[in-house]
């Protein structure tokens, strides 16, 4: 199917991403607020979601009603940085860059038993330890200016698309993606795009 120029532009985040075969990853925040249920029952089948809600005090509580709701939406779920909480709900395992540099023994029991791995990187060294651990794939951020992290100074389109095209892994763009800066990355060597509050946009 054709799919115009001038559509380019009003088409979601959700149909962006379908139409050029990248994955969507939805990443949860508790900082910014917003229900993980009602995040994962928004997305389209094949997406990911990485649950990131640190600070709640029902943290696994939480995180099994929603390994139960990816389930049934046959949407991954990765859980943030606790191989535990992975390994108990079979899910799939995110990391931070400093843990993705530090592997603990949970890590590494996770790594032999589980499955999808992904990994936060920033730069070039990000990547390089992302792949040595053996992630399937990095999110590479901040690519854009993001409200997640004002003060953090964003790669830029030609650096993330160096970096990019150098990674020994599949990379996934995160950081100010929305259906109008992904317009920017169509030429760029990514798997995958990964948001917070654009998924929040009644129009992603």
């Amino acid at each position: 199917m054709v799919f115009p120029d001038y559509c380019w532009a009003m088409a979601s985040l959700t149909d962006l991403t379908r139409r050029l075969k990248l994955t969507l990853v939805a990443v949860t925040d508790d900082r910014r607020g917003g229900d993980p249920l009602t995040l994962a029952a928004s997305l389209p089948t094949g997406s990911w979601l990485i649950f990131r809600h640190y600070g709640v005090a029902d943290r696994v509580a939480l995180a099994t009603k929603l390994a139960v709701h990816c389930r049934q939406r046959r949407v991954t779920l990765l859980i943030a940085g606790d191989p535990r909480l992975a390994l108990k709900l079979r899910s799939g395992l995110h990391l931070s860059d400093h843990l993705a540099t530090y592997p603990t023994p949970a890590i590494r029991l996770w790594r032999r038993r589980g499955g999808l791995l992904t990994a936060a990187a920033h730069d070039r060294g990000g990547l390089a330890r992302a792949a040595q651990l053996g992630a399937d794939a990095a999110l590479l951020s901040p690519v854009f200016p993001t409200r997640s992290h004002p003060g953090a100074k964003p790669l830029g389109l030609l650096t993330f698309r160096r970096l990019a095209r150098q990674a020994a892994l599949p990379v996934i763009a995160l950081g100010g993606v929305d259906r109008t800066t992904l317009l920017l990355l169509k030429a760029a060597p990514i798997a995958g795009v990964a948001a917070l509050g654009a998924l929040s946009d009644p129009g992603a």
